[in-house]
């Protein structure tokens, strides 16, 4: 990673000093600062159907910060999911979920607290309903792995301590249009979601949740998918 890089912050608002400890502690990654080096998937995350909103710039001084990549090899897309459960507010309704969320706390947990820094794919809803699915042992892991890659969310970059916020330097903004950027980010979910549902009728085999559990299967079992980026 370069020695400094430019990030943006997709908002309804301009940001010209993000606080640290500010901010909902159920995001992706639990409570940080939440932005991304592409300029148009900032803006994106932005707008909503009935309004614009703002693409702030920042500058980012990385020499000598703890970064957690978790789009590296050293990890598999179950470390991903669980990083989602230990943050996000899933439903878990059933038995197999409960026991499905408490083997992936054991096994595949990583501690996103401990760095200043993490890189990893963006999730949303529709994210979160392939993850019910595979935590309720309704698909497998590989088709898991594919529907995580669908609609190109994107990379984000999060803060997540005191020193990568005194690091970053805000540089401006630039306006988000609704009609234009809602409109892209509707058409890619929507896209995703279509191709989830054909994905989910052409699966035939597969390691499902129970059989990861069963089996006693860990991070370094080569059926496990590895990073989302793969």
């Amino acid at each position: 990673m370069e020695k400094k890089i430019t990030l943006f912050h997709g908002s309804e608002k301009v940001i010209e000093h993000p606080v640290f400890g500010a901010g909902k502690k159920h995001n992706d990654f639990g409570l940080g600062f939440y932005c991304t080096e592409s300029e148009a998937l900032a803006k994106e995350w932005a707008v909503s159907s009935l309004r614009d909103g703002f693409a702030n710039r920042y500058t980012l001084v990385t020499e000598y910060l703890h970064i957690l990549n978790l789009n590296s090899p050293d990890y598999t897309i179950l470390n991903r999911i669980d990083v989602l459960v230990e943050h996000r507010l899933f439903s878990i309704k059933t038995p197999v979920a409960r026991r499905a969320k408490q083997y992936l706390i054991e096994n595949f947990s990583v501690n996103v607290n401990a760095y200043d820094l993490i890189t990893g794919y963006r999730a949303d809803d529709s994210y979160f309903d392939y993850a019910e699915s595979f935590l309720n042992n309704a698909i497998s892991v590989e088709l898991l792995s594919q529907a995580m890659r669908l609609g190109r969310l994107g990379e984000q970059m999060v803060l997540k301590s005191q020193f990568a916020f005194s690091n970053l330097k805000f540089e401006g903004f630039s306006i988000a249009e609704k009609d234009k950027y809602y409109v892209q980010r509707k058409a890619r979910n929507d896209e995703a979601n279509q191709t989830y549902l054909k994905m989910l009728d052409d699966e035939t085999d597969g390691i499902y949740m129970q059989d990861i559990m069963r089996g006693g299967i860990r991070n370094d079992d080569s059926r496990i998918p590895r990073y989302l980026s793969e």
